[in-house]
């Protein structure tokens, strides 16, 4: 366990602020976990795990606590199945690419995506038709209150698009500490119907796709789009997909014939926001070090020097040419803090 007074959180935020903490505590085990929840009252932390899913808009007056638990194993397989289980701080793209190597299927949609494991149910991560939701088994979470490990089955995390228990009635009580998965062996269920994945196997020629050209597929679209967020700060997408009634979107498309949209029940259908955003004219927007990625409408990106107020003006800008359009509001799909 090592601790830091004033420390900076450039490097722990895909975003790049330069905001400080005022203790940071890299935390290794859960006993360390544990002891420091014990001196202090959890109203006085602040839970940091990959910093790939918030924009931090000012400096955290609490002592951040860096989730880096480490370690990942198989706890149970059949023939058809295994079960493996992974510690919060675990990369996620490394943990995809562990799986991927020994023939493990069934997360090789969301290869790429940035963060760690321990975030991924409480976001309830997803891409190209893939959710976490599909593969997760449960996840084991400290109660930051009476210090006792508790064990989340699918049931229990009431996942839905993008959110989680821990995003409502549970949020701040738990910390994750390790998450597991249940993935197959063999008889892969592939998903290559959703976004451009099967226009990338045809052009390379991929006939009989494994899990691993699937994750391949997305590692180079993501790449071709997506900004890398050492590169260039970002948090990937920034907005939820809005869902909205089919009456609304037919009279969308009035206007707008080549409005896309994806059906998720008989009354609603869900519309890309990076659509929405690009039609307005804002790809490629920019005020200041705080702009709209130049490829992906979605992805707001800070050019070097932007504050996390910059951000979230551009944010808040966009929401509002959007409703202006199109009469739909768009909800942030990071966290503001």
């Amino acid at each position: 366990m090592q601790s830091f007074s004033n420390k900076s959180l450039k490097e722990h935020n895909t975003f790049g602020i330069d905001v400080k903490a005022k203790t940071f505590i890299s935390i290794t085990t859960v006993e360390e976990l544990k002891a420091v929840l014990k001196k202090q009252y959890a109203s006085e932390v602040f839970i940091l795990g990959g910093g790939s899913n918030m924009l931090l808009t000012r400096d955290i007056n609490k002592t951040v606590l860096h989730i880096n638990l480490k370690g990942k194993e198989i706890v149970n397989e059949t023939e058809e199945e295994v079960y493996v289980k992974a510690m919060a701080g675990e990369t996620w793209h490394e943990f995809v690419l562990y799986c991927i190597s020994r023939n493990f299927g069934g997360l090789e949609n969301l290869s790429l995506i940035p963060g760690n494991v321990g975030t991924t149910p409480i976001q309830n991560i997803g891409a190209y038709g893939v959710e976490i939701k599909d593969t997760f088994e449960s996840c084991t979470a400290l109660n930051v209150q009476t210090l006792e490990l508790q064990e989340f089955s699918l049931f229990d995390c009431e996942f839905g698009y993008r959110d989680s228990v821990f995003k409502n009635a549970l949020k701040g009580q738990y910390i994750i500490t390790s998450v597991t998965f249940r993935l197959t062996k063999k008889n892969h269920r592939l998903n290559t119907s959703y976004g451009p994945i099967e226009q990338h196997l045809a052009e390379k020629g991929v006939q009989e796709p494994q899990i691993k050209d699937i994750s391949d597929a997305v590692i180079s679209i993501r790449q071709s789009k997506l900004p890398d967020p050492k590169e260039l700060g970002n948090s990937g997408s920034f907005f939820k997909n809005p869902v909205i009634s089919m009456r609304e979107f037919e009279e969308l498309q009035e206007n707008y014939p080549e409005l896309p949209g994806y059906k998720i029940s008989e009354d609603e259908i869900k519309v890309p926001a990076g659509w929405l955003i690009d039609k307005a004219g804002l790809k490629g927007f920019r005020k200041g070090d705080a702009g709209v990625h130049t490829k992906q409408a979605l992805v707001l990106v800070n050019y070097g020097n932007a504050t996390g107020q910059d951000i979230l003006n551009l944010s808040t800008h966009i929401q509002e040419e959007i409703y202006r359009l199109f009469r739909i509001r768009l909800q942030p799909e990071v966290n503001i803090l």
